[in-house]
């Protein structure tokens, strides 16, 4: 199956994501195409057969390039198997109400372009305290404070699940199958 991975990332854990999920994909026998938002500008939408969005959020929104690709495609997005993979610090945690809005900004996203994705999945994301500056690192400091977390400023720290989201990717890809074979008969 022609499997289409387009990403927008802000600090590189969302472009991580992505390349995992598309190198996943590829060794499940898909044929995928991996391609930053900003390099998704003329898609060929009749040779793909299925779809992955992932984007991150921060100040409580997904990236805008990656919104109004999701706008821009949604009717090609609705035509056929959709995921869309949304990376946040809050995936990492368990607060109920810090859940419940990372999953209000995605369905908020999904709805304001028009897209309704198959699923839907929070992924775990990373502090990338060797990419921030000053401020940001103060800010990031104090909100890994405020969860009870230590974190030393000079090291990055990874949240994200690679066995739950390879798992995930195998899951779908299983999913893809079964489509592909009730399309075919």
């Amino acid at each position: 199956m022609a499997i289409l991975v387009v990403y927008a990332t802000t600090e590189g854990q969302t472009r991580r994501v992505a390349r995992f999920v598309a190198h996943r994909l590829a060794g499940r026998g898909h044929g995928v195409e991996l391609l930053a938002v900003a390099d998704a500008e003329e898609i060929d939408w009749t040779s793909v057969e299925a779809a992955v969005l992932a984007g991150s959020v921060h100040m409580g929104r997904v990236q805008a390039d990656l919104a109004a690709f999701a706008a821009d495609h949604a009717a090609a997005l609705n035509a056929r198997p959709t995921l869309f993979l949304q990376v946040s610090l809050c995936a990492a945690g368990t607060d109920p109400e810090e859940l419940a809005e990372i999953d209000r900004i995605a369905r908020a996203f999904c709805a304001e372009a028009g897209w309704r994705p198959g699923r839907i999945v929070q992924v775990a994301g990373a502090f990338r305290f060797t990419q921030y500056d000053f401020f940001r690192r103060w800010a990031m400091r104090h909100i890994a404070a405020q969860k009870g977390e230590t974190v030393d400023p000079g090291q990055d720290r990874e949240y994200t699940d690679w066995a739950a989201l390879g798992a995930l990717c195998d899951g779908w890809a299983e999913e893809l199958g079964e489509v592909s074979a009730r399309s075919r008969t």
